[in-house]
């Protein structure tokens, strides 16, 4: 099977999750050529890409949200080129933490990171451009975009993977579901279908227990974690009861919440409103909820700090800057 990789607006760690699969991957590799794939595993160019054959790939995975106009035009690329396109991790699937900064406008974000910056040295207040002119030679940027898109709002997506990145685990299971044709129907997440607390030993319902009511919220910086106590009932605001448990728990087996990098759990289509629904209705009382306000003053950087752009929120931010309802 001829396979493509593109890394998109991310950051590389959804390649590292395939590398990691160490032997497996060499194992696979029996099965799959590797045809683009840069520049990870090799030394392949755009223009190598674009002068496939339509539909000369069987199975492509797109990593990382698409924040530019190379992104946007390369992931219309891949679909032309592929069979079958992957949403690979929680960035391409549903745009991931850079997709809070659809929250703020472009020219918002570099301001502050040009100019308001408190460790940057810019006197003349220089912002990137996509055009510039240095001793006569003319030198081009990718465009940002005006806010961030999940790969499915510019592509149809046969296929969604979510973590950041994809627990390797998981991803060798993927890669056998592949080469054995075992796939779900397309449109489908490719996941085990149960939640973090499925897997987590922390649960009271796999001791016997039922879960308590919240009755104060807390960051994770403050108090002592219980080694064993449900984190929720301690007051952390873990998302795992409507985040996919492809990761086995990790994080919250180490004493820490999970924080929705899995995506949700189908045929949950908003997971920022899955995870207000499940975890206020856990606060004992309106005292416990203003807390919570309280705590996290931007609430949707909590629910939605994965999957802003692939929300029904996120689909109609641009409207609602310009009313002047999201700051």
């Amino acid at each position: 099977m001829k396979f493509a990789y593109l890394l998109a607006g991310g950051c590389g760690g959804c390649d590292m999750a395939i590398v990691d699969l160490s032997e497996k991957l060499v194992d696979a590799l029996e099965h799959l050529e590797i045809v683009f794939w840069a520049p990870t595993v090799a030394d392949v160019k755009y223009k190598d890409l674009k002068a496939m054959p339509d539909k000369s790939v069987d199975i492509g995975f797109v990593s990382g949200m698409v924040r530019n106009k190379e992104n946007e035009e390369l992931v219309k690329v891949m679909r032309e080129k592929c069979k079958i396109l992957v949403a690979y991790g929680i960035c391409a699937a549903l745009g991931g933490i850079p997709g809070m900064a659809n929250l703020h406008t472009k020219d918002e974000l570099l301001e502050n990171a040009y100019i308001k910056c408190p460790s940057v040295d810019n006197p003349d207040n220089v912002l990137p451009s996509p055009v510039s002119e240095v001793n006569g030679y003319k030198l081009t940027l990718p465009e940002l975009l005006d806010y961030v898109k999940p790969v499915s709002a510019v592509v149809e997506v046969d296929y969604f993977v979510g973590g950041c990145p994809p627990h390797h685990d998981h991803v060798a299971k993927i890669v056998e579901a592949i080469v054995s044709g075992n796939l779900p129907p397309k449109g489908s997440w490719i996941t085990d279908g149960k939640s973090v607390c499925d897997y987590c030993p922390r649960n009271p319902a796999l001791k016997g227990k039922t879960r308590d009511f919240i009755k104060e919220v807390k960051r994770m910086h403050e108090g002592k974690v219980d080694e064993e106590e449900c984190l929720l009932q301690q007051g952390y605001l873990c998302l795992g009861p409507v985040t996919q448990g492809d990761c086995g728990a990790l994080c919250t087996k180490a004493g820490i919440r999970c924080a929705g990098c899995g995506g949700p759990i189908p045929p949950t289509k908003d997971f920022g409103l899955r995870a207000i629904s499940a975890i206020t209705s856990l606060f004992e009382n309106e005292k416990v909820a203003k807390q919570a306000l309280e705590k996290y003053p931007v609430f949707a950087k909590l629910i939605y700090r994965y999957c802003l752009p692939g929300s029904m929120l996120g689909e109609k931010i641009e409207v609602l800057k310009k009313k002047e309802i999201v700051r």
